[in-house]
């Protein structure tokens, strides 16, 4: 670099940083487009949810420690019925927008279970007494992304006889609940 100008390494910058948006947004679209057209089948099976949601955890945990955030895995035995590749796929998308709209605080995720259902919940909780979630900050406007992967967990949990849930209260921050079937 000893030949650029500071200019121009910040355009490089700058450059690289776009195309990885770009190749974060086509990768999704391929995967979304495949999965709605039947190219990708999922797999169910009855797992354990600790390996998949512990995977997750340690997927996102070097984005949370760089915002200062704590991921909180609370200990579980329960088991349920999904496809443990895209299943750990779509938790990952949803704990990678807890990271990217929680300022400080922490990430939990917990799991009860019902007679039909295992309902895994990832909750932020925002110290800070902002709410931001629908709002798309200064901080924000640059991430990659415009929502789609979060259209795609949806796709997928609900690809496996699941649903997803969003429940914010002002000033607590938000929870996403993944209701996964129990059984086949």
């Amino acid at each position: 670099t000893g030949n650029l100008s500071a200019q121009m390494c910040e355009n490089i910058v700058q450059l690289h940083a776009q195309s990885e948006k770009l190749q974060f947004l086509i990768d999704s679209l391929v995967k979304l487009s495949r999965l709605e057209n039947g190219i990708l089948q999922l797999a169910p099976q009855e797992e354990a949810l600790k390996p998949m949601l512990t995977l997750a955890v340690k997927e996102t945990e070097s984005k949370a420690r760089a915002k200062g955030l704590e991921l909180i895995l609370h200990d579980t035995d329960e088991k349920a019925y999904f496809d443990s590749k895209w299943t750990l796929e779509a938790i990952c998308n949803i704990l990678d927008n807890a990271v990217k709209y929680t300022n400080e605080g922490s990430i939990s995720l917990s799991v009860t279970a019902y007679e039909m259902f295992v309902r895994i919940d990832i909750k932020e909780e925002e110290l800070s007494k902002i709410f931001s979630r629908f709002y798309r900050s200064e901080d924000t406007k640059n991430m990659e992304g415009v929502g789609i992967g979060l259209y795609l967990s949806r796709q997928i949990i609900s690809g496996e006889g699941g649903y997803i849930k969003v429940s914010s209260v002002y000033g607590q921050g938000s929870t996403f609940s993944v209701f996964l079937p129990r059984s086949a």
